[in-house]
Order: C-alpha cells, then sequence, then structure tokens
C-alpha cells in the first residue's frame, strides 16, 4: 500500500507513534510518504520505502496566523496525486482531519479515504474547547476510518461527543527487538559511578505530565538511599523542576539530558520509571520502560491502568500523591530482587500485547477494511 501519514513532528506521543508507525510499516514493504511542516523527530535516519513531504506556509500580512491547514491540505491532495497514494492516515483529530477531509474532496471523484488516529489531548483538552468541540466531532465522523490508542479515549470519545460510528480500538506498541535490558556498567556509571538506582522520566515536560512531582519523589527517596534521577524531554515545566532541585541541593544527582534520540538505549539502563501524569491516555513513556524490563510507578489515571498492571509490573498510585509514588520507589530500590522481578514481569506483559510484530498486522487489516468499503462505496 501507500500511505500517507500526518502528524505533530515534535516530541510528543502521537508524533512518535505515528513515525514509528511509519518505519514499521515501511520494514513491511509498504511506500510511506509523511506529510508535515517539519522532519518528524524520530525519522532521524534515512529509510527505505519513507518520503517526507514539507508543508510550506506562507506569511502574508492580511494573516495574523498561517494557514497551515489549508496549506496542509494542499500539500495532502498533491501529494496523493503525484505518489497515487490509497489512504491517508492522520495523527490527532484537529487540524489533520479538517485537512485530510478537504484533501478528500479535492480528489474527488477519485477516491482518497482517510483514517484519523484519537491520541488523547485531541479529545481530552482540544476537543472539548468550545471553539474546536463541533469541528472535532464532524471530522470524526467523516473520517472512513477511526482509531484510539486505548479502550478508555475510545470509550471517552464515544461518550463526550456522542460519536454514533464504530472506533476501532488498536493499542500503541514498541519494538521489542529494540526496546530491551541493556546491562551496561560504563553506561550507567556515566550517571551512577559508585552503583547508585538510577530513576528515569521521559516526557515533553508539559504541565500535565508532572515532571515537578518527578523531583519531588525523587527528593523523598534521595532522603533515605543514594540515588540518581536521569530526565529526558524538555518544555515549559523544565525550568519549574530545574528550580526545585537546585532548592533542594539535589544538582549533583539529577541530570537533564533535553530531547533524546535512541531514548531505548538509555531507558534499558534504569531501574525505576516514574509516570505521575495528571493525565494519560494511554502511556507510550511507560510501556517503552517496560520493554526494557524497567518497572513503572504511575498515576491511576486514563490508560494507565491498562499498560501497567499494579503491583505486578509497577504501582499505580493517586495523581499528585508524591508520598505513595517515594514509598513505592523505596520498596522497589531497596528490594533489588522485587524491583529485577517486576521489570522482567513488566517485558512479558509488554511483549504479549504491544509489540510492533503484533500491533502492525492490525493497522494493515485496518487499512484493507477501509480500502475495500470505500472501494465498495464507490461501485454502488
Amino acid at each position: 500500500m501507500k500511505i500517507g501519514i500526518t502528524c505533530y513532528p515534535t516530541y510528543g506521543g502521537s508524533g512518535v507513534v505515528a513515525t514509528e508507525l511509519g518505519i514499521e510499516l515501511a520494514a513491511r514493504g509498504h511506500e510511506i510518504h509523511f506529510i508535515s511542516y517539519a522532519m518528524p523527530i524520530r525519522l532521524n535516519t534515512p529509510h527505505e520505502n519513507i518520503y517526507f513531504h514539507e508543508v510550506e506556509v506562507t506569511s502574508y500580512p492580511l494573516f495574523d496566523h498561517p494557514p497551515y491547514t489549508l496549506a496542509l491540505s494542499t500539500k495532502m491532495y498533491e501529494v496523493a496525486e503525484s505518489a497515487s497514494l490509497d489512504l491517508l492516515h492522520v495523527h490527532y483529530a484537529i487540524p489533520h482531519s479538517v485537512s485530510a477531509l478537504l484533501a478528500r474532496m479535492m480528489a474527488a471523484p477519485r477516491k482518497l479515504p482517510f483514517i484519523t488516529t484519537l491520541h488523547g489531548t485531541d479529545i481530552t483538552l482540544v476537543g472539548h474547547d468550545r471553539s474546536y468541540l463541533p469541528i472535532t466531532k464532524f471530522s470524526i465522523e467523516q473520517s472512513d476510518g477511526v482509531t484510539a490508542i486505548s479502550n478508555y479515549l475510545r470509550d471517552l470519545t464515544v461518550k463526550d461527543f456522542e460519536i454514533k460510528r464504530p472506533i476501532e480500538m488498536v493499542p500503541n506498541f514498541v519494538n521489542c527487538d529494540l526496546y530491551k535490558r541493556c546491562d551496561d556498567a560504563a553506561a550507567r556509571d556515566r550517571w551512577a559511578p559508585n552503583g547508585e538506582p538510577i530513576l528515569m522520566h521521559l516526557s515533553n515536560f508539559r504541565p500535565v505530565k508532572r515532571v515537578t512531582d518527578v523531583v519531588e519523589i525523587f527528593a523523598l527517596v534521595r532522603d533515605k538511599i543514594p540515588a540518581k534521577l536521569v530526565l529526558m524531554g524538555d518544555g515549559p515545566d523544565r525550568g519549574a523542576a530545574e528550580f526545585i532541585v537546585r532548592k533542594k541541593r539535589l544538582t549533583k544527582d539529577v541530570f537533564f539530558l533535553g530531547k533524546q534520540d535512541l531514548v531505548q538505549e538509555k531507558l534499558g539502563l534504569a531501574d525505576l520509571f516514574l509516570l505521575p501524569s495528571d493525565s494519560e491516555s494511554f502511556g507510550l513513556a511507560a510501556l517503552e520502560a517496560m520493554a526494557c524490563e524497567v518497572p513503572v510507578i504511575a498515576s491511576n489515571v486514563g490508560g494507565l491502568p491498562e499498560v501497567v498492571t499494579n503491583e505486578v509490573d509497577g504501582y499505580l498510585i493517586p495523581p499528585r500523591d508524591v508520598e505513595a509514588g517515594a514509598k513505592y520507589a523505596l520498596q522497589i530500590l531497596t528490594m533489588p530482587d522485587r524491583g529485577r522481578a517486576m521489570g522482567q514481569q513488566a517485558r512479558i506483559n509488554a511483549r504479549r500485547k504491544y509489540c510492533s510484530n503484533d500491533v502492525i498486522p492490525q493497522y494493515e487489516a485496518y487499512y484493507q477494511k477501509v480500502l475495500n468499503a470505500a472501494g465498495a462505496a464507490a461501485r454502488a
């Protein structure tokens, strides 16, 4: 198949999933065309069967804001025509599904079906904004296919937007051959030269991720045992997190790595992963850590209970409860056998449900289902 993929190319879950999906599909022989305003952040090396098309937006004094939605629609249409795309797959409803709808209309009478994948904040935050709710609902209903990354998000979308059409649940995934344990003592020595346990966090540092709570949890742990904290990512709450680190005199024990490629090489060194978010529709970073045999402490919210099994491969805590986070962190870190067993179980659970080898065929089957339906409609 020839598939056009549109996503936000920034350091966030929807862009990461879309990029990894394209890479996996290309490896299976499909021709993938990424259409966005910048190269997706994880598309950092050349891949066979993958092409990138940049959306250029013209600045004009009449417009307060560049009309990206229209420029994206035009580029989608142009790529669909020149590359003879079979379908478009857009990640994050606003504005991508609206642009895809316009591209489909421009391509008529040729049928250009598009699939919208809902990732979370496009429904829980943006979609509930009164300015966007009607168009979000409309674009979902007009899509030729709709998927959601968790049962939680699918059910929430159906309920809050009163969606009557079916929404397929296709979960996030991880390449289990790439994400695995890394027992590299020299690599660990960069952060923990005396064998201290390493806690990690990975996110875009938006307020919803509660990176400040990560630091607060670590501070309570550090009061009891020597430990190190490694933070990957960047965003609006980095300054607040750095302030807490300085205030609590943890500068020598906390490492801010910024945005990172090949995150599996770092995750595989961790002893514990922290994700105390206020909201998560799935929790991709938690899954990536679990695939690397790292137990997870995460908030008991949204789709996280579908990923992390409490007291089996990690712990689920009430959001913003840093004391509970520290309590369970100390249990894991002070009982190495317990932490190791939870980590091994984490990888078993990740492999059982979320390996790319199992999830990518679900997308392929759904693509074919949508194409068959579009073909039948065209013949009717």
